[in-house]
């Protein structure tokens, strides 16, 4: 009896068909919120690499700077988790074709990109930091570039 309303409903009411070349409407994409949290992970890999260890024998102090090492380390571990799953969506869900026609070099600019998201995340190394921010500026560039607009790049810090 419902299997038969809701047909009839159907017949009234028709479904309107929707078309979309991504998986959300245009506009939801965009390589900020990759870079937000990128940039957030070099932040703790810069305070990783700033902080001083405590005598072993000043079980306080040492117990205040393992807890803010681990802090500063799982949130590193958890923003470049974040910035490599931000790339990928982009990689899969917004890039097309004609993008990669473009920019012959995009998969391979992606997935270095991804790869130092990786390194940033288990490893402490500025210069991996660094490398991943001038990564996120590249593929800034080539996103707003595919939409035919001039953003400025910035940063937090």
């Amino acid at each position: 009896m419902l299997n038969s309303a809701l047909a009839h409903l159907r017949t009234l009411r028709p479904a309107i068909d929707a078309q979309a070349h991504c998986d959300g409407p245009c506009g939801v994409y965009d390589p900020a919120s990759a870079r937000i949290a990128a940039e957030a992970a070099v932040s703790m890999t810069k305070k990783i690499l700033a902080l001083t260890p405590p005598a072993a024998s000043d079980a306080g102090a040492m117990a205040a700077y393992l807890n803010t090492l681990s802090r500063y380390v799982a949130i590193k571990e958890e923003q470049a988790h974040l910035a490599k799953t931000e790339l990928l969506v982009l990689w899969t869900d917004y890039f097309k074709p004609v993008h990669l026609a473009a920019y012959p070099d995009l998969h391979t600019t992606i997935w270095n990109a991804t790869k130092l998201c990786s390194s940033v995340k288990v490893e402490v190394s500025a210069m991996h930091a660094q490398e991943l921010m001038d990564a996120m500026k590249e593929i800034h560039v080539i996103f707003w570039a595919t939409k035919g607009r001039d953003v400025a790049w910035y940063t937090a810090s």
